[in-house]
């Protein structure tokens, strides 16, 4: 063995890139320590904030119980409050239709037959609903029915696409500024009719359904004849149970 033999020299250029290489190692393994953190503690929030949804849901219907006993006893009648919230079904097409029914699915975005969109119940909105009455099928959907409509059929529109909701980072990143950071907050914010309603409901896609189990009846006959079209009020939630 020869004494004081030199070690062949790595090039500075190869000692760099290694250098560079372990620097952005430690970087992506530090932001991905931070990340499950930040993740781990908004799986937290979000679970707090579905236990107190569960909470306001059910002191609400035993509110209604309870207004409704205490009516009954003292011989009176018990009126809720008028719905708020529709579910709004397109059943027709565009066959000698009139232009201003047509309009209004147009800007109800009710573009395509059995699509379907939640829509707000107020002085501006009745009469719309009144003019594409006989195109539609509407009603007032439970919670069961706004649940399942938006975790097996929710769409969200990101850039003009149509993306299916597959975890709340989508929602996070388009409705985070509303303060909507899950599924749950969408769910919320509709079937109550939050403030951020407009904002949820422009976020999704209008929603794609079947043609019901069974089918159609008539089309051309209003519900209360027997028929299809017009406002079954708490019935489109067995419509619905068949085209979702």
């Amino acid at each position: 063995m020869v004494e004081g033999k030199k070690l062949p020299q790595v090039p500075e250029t190869l000692l760099k890139q290694r250098k560079r290489r372990a620097a952005i190692k430690a970087l992506r393994l530090k932001n991905k320590a931070s990340f499950a953190k930040k993740q781990e503690a908004k799986k937290e929030v979000v679970f707090k904030r579905a236990e107190q949804y569960v909470r306001e849901y059910r002191e609400a219907e035993k509110t209604a119980v309870r207004l409704q006993r205490e009516a009954r006893t003292a011989g009176n009648f018990y009126v809720p409050d008028e719905p708020k919230l529709a579910f709004v079904v397109r059943i027709r097409g565009i066959n000698q239709m009139h232009p201003r029914p047509r309009k209004v699915l147009q800007l109800l975005r009710l573009r395509q037959i059995n699509n379907g969109v939640f829509v707000k119940l107020n002085k501006a909105t009745l009469p719309m609903l009144r003019i594409i009455d006989p195109y539609v099928a509407w009603g007032y959907p439970s919670l069961k029915t706004v649940k399942n409509l938006i975790y097996k059929r929710g769409y969200a529109k990101v850039n003009k696409q149509r993306v299916p909701i597959t975890n709340n980072t989508i929602v996070e990143e388009n409705l985070g500024k509303s303060d909507v950071i899950c599924t749950e907050d969408i769910v919320h914010e509709i079937f109550t009719v939050g403030k951020n309603f407009k904002q949820v409901t422009n976020f999704l896609w209008p929603f794609k359904l079947n043609n019901p189990a069974g089918g159609w009846v008539k089309k051309t006959n209003h519900f209360v004849e027997g028929g299809d079209f017009g406002n079954r009020e708490d019935l489109i939630n067995k419509l619905l149970e068949r085209m979702i």
